[in-house]
């Protein structure tokens, strides 16, 4: 369970919008222990409007490819994570944090998403899984590479035009962001 409502978020930012008591005053007033929530509850309603102050009702799972312009993004512009955030309308700006470790470790491949849960009770061993693995055929290794090339060259060809004219790439993903996300609200 959350620790504040909605209302009561809902309550504190349109207070401060339009009161006259800082941050401080108002977490004082309403017995916060920090005045960091309410900032980043009035930084997100600023940014995406009080949509932003609503919680989740399920987890979100971002595309390799979302999560490969966000981290591009940060390293082209040399944004801040929360700037980042707000340019991507995330609520979380540690998610891209997150994001940027495993880029930075992994590469592209960490992106990728993992399969959740606990793995099945069979009577196979992990080791001769791994073993498996690695006897991948020539055709499927081939395809694996072909995967990741693929991935790589489009990456590159962004990285390109981003800088050639950034303020055009903006305007392009926010574009096909408002259209992407549109098409989630009609599902």
């Amino acid at each position: 369970m959350a620790k504040y409502s909605e209302e009561f978020k809902i309550k504190l930012v349109t207070e401060y919008l339009h009161g006259n008591l800082g941050y401080k005053l108002l977490a004082k007033k309403y017995n916060m222990p920090s005045q960091t929530p309410l900032q980043d509850w009035v930084r997100a309603s600023k940014t995406q409007g009080m949509e932003g102050l609503k919680r989740r009702k399920r987890k979100e799972a971002y595309s390799v490819q979302f999560k490969l312009d966000t981290v591009q993004f940060m390293l082209e512009t040399g944004a801040s994570y929360q700037e980042t955030a707000d340019q991507f309308k995330l609520n979380n700006p540690s998610l891209i944090n997150h994001w940027m470790k495993v880029f930075n470790e992994q590469g592209i491949e960490g992106l990728r998403p993992k399969s959740k849960g606990r793995p099945s009770m069979s009577k196979k061993h992990n080791k001769p899984k791994k073993k498996d693995e690695k006897n991948l055929t020539r055709e499927e290794e081939l395809k694996h590479e072909n995967e990741l090339l693929r991935l790589e060259n489009a990456y590159l060809k962004k990285l390109k035009a981003f800088r050639e004219n950034p303020n055009a790439f903006h305007e392009k993903f926010k574009q096909s962001w408002h259209s992407s996300s549109n098409k989630k609200d009609s599902d």
